[in-house]
């Protein structure tokens, strides 16, 4: 059976659940993966109580023994085919109170963590003929911007691991992507973390969940004759 891992899952509205129920509906047997167990159960139960098969598995993506956990529990159940890695944190503050642990953390989940994800899904893809690994980038992973140093350094230094890692491993059959997710996300978190925020932006503001789920989904299908290595997603009136 081909299987799957989305790292960095939270609610059941947000991004990486929903990734994680569209690879079930294309045939994986997805991994649901990240820090809150509960959370992981819940979309892993909604998964399968819809007849398609998932499992959660609490991981943290800045600990090497964990994420080869992972590889080697999904490798257990068949070839690992694909492979999302979408944690991060939007990390702000300004530099100059910025204590150093804050901006070494804001890397670690962003770059780090996506070093050993990709580490291991190469690792376990040559072994069974290929494989697509896909990577949630920002705006932030283009440029600066004032008060996001932190977040902005991590996911810069991600883009340019995945290009490397893209251009390293092609040759064995391995799709590396990057979706760039330019704007607010109209989901679960931002309507009860920042409900007045996403008042303000409406939901002509904020991108689709549906619409970067469909942004990935076309990555992971595209056919090694026409591979994209990064696709950005915004609303029609980001001002970019």
């Amino acid at each position: 059976m081909r299987t799957g891992i989305v790292l960095g899952v939270g609610p059941d509205r947000g991004m990486g659940a929903q990734l994680c129920h569209r690879a079930a509906e294309d045939g994986y047997h997805i991994f649901v993966a990240g820090r809150t167990l509960e959370k992981l159960e819940a979309v892993a139960s909604s998964i399968n109580a819809s007849g398609g098969k998932a499992t959660a598995v609490k991981v943290d993506a800045t600990s090497e023994e964990e994420v080869v956990s992972l590889f080697k529990t999904v490798a257990e159940v068949g070839p690992v085919n694909l492979a999302i890695y979408n944690a991060g944190n939007a990390t702000m503050g300004p530099i100059e109170a910025m204590e150093k642990e804050f901006f070494e953390d804001a890397w670690k989940v962003c770059c780090l963590g996506g070093f050993l994800f990709g580490r291991e899904s190469v690792r376990k893809m040559k072994e069974t003929g290929g494989g697509t690994i896909l990577f949630t980038g920002a705006s932030a992973s283009l440029r600066g911007v004032s008060n996001f140093s932190a977040f902005n350094s991590g996911k810069a230094a991600l883009r340019a691991f995945c290009q490397a890692l893209s251009k390293e491993y092609g040759k064995d059959h391995i799709h590396v992507g990057h979706v760039i997710i330019d704007g607010a996300i109209n989901g679960e978190k931002i309507r009860n973390l920042a409900p007045d925020y996403a008042e303000s932006l409406g939901d002509d503001g904020m991108i689709s969940i549906e619409a970067i789920v469909d942004a990935y989904e076309y990555l992971w299908r595209q056919p090694p004759g026409g591979w994209s290595f990064e696709i950005d997603v915004r609303t029609a009136i980001e001002n970019w």
